[in-house]
């Protein structure tokens, strides 16, 4: 018995013949550019070119890049920069922006490294090296053979962060400069202003016992320069004068 031959609408075949065309010369055209020597990276335009070697992309097929994979392994190379943007410039240049991250802290270890709002650790740059970011202390047993550009999701770096940030930005204390945190006991943690005024903060309740501070601060500012420390980790704040017995 013969089977039945299936017969397929001519517009349907033309269809199929013309999306199997199609395709075949989409990829004829890709490896034509793939191959190209007109599409070669000849420049590379980016700000930090004097810092960063690039000069391993020049050469290569621009539509061979993978930005993706680029970005991430010059980011491992240069923890420094908190993300880089590539955008291709056909026919063969790149541009390269370089995100560097914002250090809000220095954490003294063996030696002193930044930390950034993501927890990640880098490292100090010459611009930075007289500026007087507040220095987190207390982290030496908590952090082992620091890796640059690895995040580090410590409670105590938590806190520390939680503090700089509540004082910078409650406007009544736009004048109380933290200079240095200790963290190294979560229970009493405190900071220490330019001064060297110690407020004694603890773990909990940080934006209401700075907003408490600030409301000290305006009360006893004429006499500000007298306090040893403040104390704010009970229901009534304890202040220490210098003078007292």
């Amino acid at each position: 018995m013969r089977r039945p031959k299936i017969k397929l609408p001519l517009k349907l075949i033309i269809t199929i013949i013309s999306f199997i065309g199609v395709f075949f010369i989409i990829g004829h055209l890709a490896r034509i550019l793939r191959n190209s020597d007109y599409f070669k990276i000849k420049d590379i335009v980016a700000q930090e070119t004097n810092l960063v070697d690039l000069s391993y992309l020049k050469g290569r097929n621009i539509f061979n890049v993978n930005l993706k994979k680029e970005s991430s392994y010059i980011s491992e190379l240069y923890p420094t920069y908190k993300k880089i943007v590539f955008i291709k410039i056909l026919p063969n240049r790149l541009f390269i922006d370089f995100i560097r991250r914002k250090p809000l802290a220095y954490i003294k270890l063996y030696r002193y490294f930044c930390v950034d709002e993501d927890l990640v650790l880098f490292d100090v740059s010459s611009q930075l090296e007289e500026s007087d970011l507040p220095i987190i202390l207390g982290l030496e047993t908590k952090i082992f053979a620091p890796k640059l550009g690895r995040k580090y999701s410590l409670r105590e770096l938590l806190l520390a962060l939680d503090i700089i940030n509540e004082v910078k930005t409650n406007r009544a204390l736009k004048d109380c400069k933290v200079k240095r945190i200790d963290v190294s006991n979560l229970s009493s943690a405190s900071f220490f202003t330019q001064d060297d005024l110690e407020i004694k903060l603890g773990e909990d309740d940080i934006e209401d016992r700075i907003n408490i501070l600030s409301s000290l601060f305006t009360q006893v500012r004429s006499d500000w320069g007298n306090i040893k420390y403040i104390d704010l980790r009970f229901k009534e704040p304890v202040i220490k004068f210098k003078n007292a017995q």
